[in-house]
């Protein structure tokens, strides 16, 4: 039973109106319609008032308030929009603006700029304050995240999801007054340190400080280079985000949409990391079942999120031994297409250049680990954004909304919604417990929508009878919560058969390569839930809803692979882990 929340009476701007009593100004303002400017303030993430842009004034109050974390009350009288809130946030912003790289035209984020957005609405038509400038080289190194500290307008936001959320906390504020930056320990580079790369960070940060590793122009190289056969996969959580680069609402799937600008672009081909999702499944699935048959090691940990990954290897050492030994769905993919796809159609595997398209820029660190190739060949060669592929379809000049719906390629172009459910958190365990389930039943088990592990609690438990055993299976989503949950296991308050761990939190609709929302949309709405309707919606509607009755897979498992597990599939389809200090 839900607690009951009190209401109170209060004004704003001279209006009366009744509001919960655990809201905050800034909430109560927004709800009857008042947008108060807002930079260091993220919904769930950042609530510190240091940026003073949400300032109001207050009925008998001295100084002005921040709105974004000043309570609510009875009799409250709040003034939003007055001349000395309008110029002293005005100053403020120019302050800021007097620090900052003005050259945004040439940022990534131009257009996409909180910081930009603000200066309009505020009326900001110069910068009276002309001075002296911090400087900072850009840390490029990671191969993942960019840190430019010269777009960087220390509102935090970065911090605190590393920290608070994320408990990665590989960057703090350091320095004092105008030498105040964020930065790493030591003044390493991101990559000389523990980031995970999930790139909450990047999502998080109102202004182009950070960004991701922009490798669009080695895949326009690659399309134009006629000696190489250039493939392209795209990850289930693409087309649940893609669109609102385009401007369709969050939550709708442009799956044609996209295939379709994908060949435009001048892809040979362009295949389904649905696919690859449905062979992770297979292999994932089956070695759940000869685990518990034969006593292995438990509970089960999925190893498809490569923040996860790397998060357990410097955090959680003593737990890499749970981890499925299974790669993640575009790097199994990419080793299948350059043997079994290659093999088949005659091409020399050598000449295929594979580009993954996801909505993780950790997948651009994974691409990149040692472990990830056969026979000297890497299984993915370049790794875009759902970003970074938005931007080569603007470059192209194509018109997305006019482009018709057209479907993947063969052979891969039938995919389970097993295989694209893998986008929201829950997934990888609904789509493993749909086949484990009927591998340990020996029959076809008709209802297969796990609905204990969906929806977006930063922990999920369920029990699961299967074959008439009861499995112990439980979901995090967020580092955070996954520390939680992992340490619960360490120190005997929890057991389980399998887990299901996404470094995102809602998973890979909201990975750090997704499109960037504002502060506000987020008040608004949650993108976890709306992009993961789009994911839902194509499993319900398909006519393939496990992946071991994919009719690609069958085929794959009789003519190549032999069945899951094999010498082969292990050869070409699972990986080991290392362990990593903290830095």
């Amino acid at each position: 039973m839900s607690e009951k929340i009190n209401m109170v009476n209060m004004k704003i701007n001279g209006t009366e109106i009744s509001v919960p009593e655990n809201y905050t100004i800034l909430e109560a303002s927004r709800e009857n319609g008042i947008d108060i400017p807002t930079l260091c303030y993220l919904k769930d993430v950042s609530k510190t008032g240091a940026c003073r842009m949400c300032i109001v004034e207050i009925k008998g109050a001295r100084a002005l308030q921040a709105s974004c974390v000043y309570p609510v009350s009875e009799g409250l009288e709040v003034l939003t929009n007055t001349k000395k809130v309008r110029d002293q946030r005005r100053v403020t912003l120019e302050l800021l603006l007097s620090d900052h790289d003005r050259k945004c035209l040439s940022c990534p984020r131009n257009q996409k700029c909180e910081l930009q957005a603000l200066a309009d609405d505020l009326g900001v038509e110069n910068i009276p304050f002309e001075g002296e400038m911090n400087t900072y080289d850009i840390d490029e190194v990671s191969p993942s995240i960019v840190r430019d500290n010269n777009k960087c307008v220390l509102c935090r936001r970065c911090v605190n999801m590393c920290k608070n959320v994320q408990t990665v906390s590989v960057i703090d504020t350091m320095e004092r007054g105008f030498r105040t930056k964020v930065g790493s320990a030591f003044d390493m580079s991101l990559a000389d340190t523990s980031c995970v790369n999930c790139g909450q960070c990047i999502i998080s940060c109102p202004t182009g400080a950070l960004r991701e590793k922009n490798n669009t122009k080695e895949v326009w190289d690659a399309i134009a280079d006629d000696s190489k056969v250039v493939i392209v996969q795209t990850a289930p959580a693409v087309r649940a985000a893609l669109g609102e680069e385009f401007g369709y609402p969050m939550g709708t799937a442009v799956t044609g949409k996209m295939a379709a600008a994908l060949r435009r672009l001048g892809f040979d081909k362009v295949f389904d990391t649905d696919t690859g999702a449905d062979l992770t499944i297979m292999e994932e699935a089956n070695e759940l079942v000869e685990r518990i048959k034969n006593g292995g090691k438990l509970p089960m940990i999925t190893s498809c999120s490569p923040g996860w990954v790397k998060f357990c290897e410097h955090n959680f050492p003593d737990f890499l031994d749970n981890l499925s030994s299974c790669k993640s769905p575009h790097e199994m993919f990419g080793a299948i297409v350059k043997s079994y796809y290659a093999e088949k159609h005659g091409i020399d595997p050598k000449s295929i250049f594979m580009v993954s398209v996801m909505p993780c820029v950790a997948k651009k660190f994974e691409a990149g680990r040692p472990e990830m190739e056969c026979g000297g060949l890497r299984d993915v060669d370049a790794v875009i954004s759902t970003r970074e592929l938005a931007d080569m379809i603007k470059e192209a000049g194509i018109m997305f909304s006019k482009l018709p719906d057209e479907d993947f390629d063969q052979p891969f172009e039938r995919a389970s919604g097993a295989g694209v459910i893998f986008g929201a958190t829950g997934g990888v365990m609904e789509a493993a417990l749909r086949t484990a389930a009927d591998t340990l039943g020996g029959k076809s088990v008709e209802e297969i929508e796990y609905h204990g592990v969906r929806g977006v609690e930063g922990i999920k438990e369920a029990t699961v009878n299967m074959g008439g055993m009861d499995v112990k299976v439980a979901v995090a989503h967020g580092l955070g919560n996954a520390r939680k949950l992992l340490e619960s296991i360490r120190d005997g308050k929890a057991d389980y058969h399998f887990i299901e761990i996404m470094a995102c939190p809602g998973g890979c609709v909201n990975g750090g390569g997704q499109p960037i929302v504002s502060s506000k949309d987020k008040m608004d709405k949650d993108l976890r839930v709306e992009r993961a309707k789009a994911i839902y919606s194509e499993d319900r509607a398909s006519g393939i809803r496990k992946s071991h009755e994919n009719p690609d897979m069958v085929t794959l498992y009789n003519e190549y692979l032999e069945k899951p597990g094999s010498h082969r599939a292990h050869e070409l389809l699972h990986t080991t882990y290392t362990s990593r200090g903290l830095f």
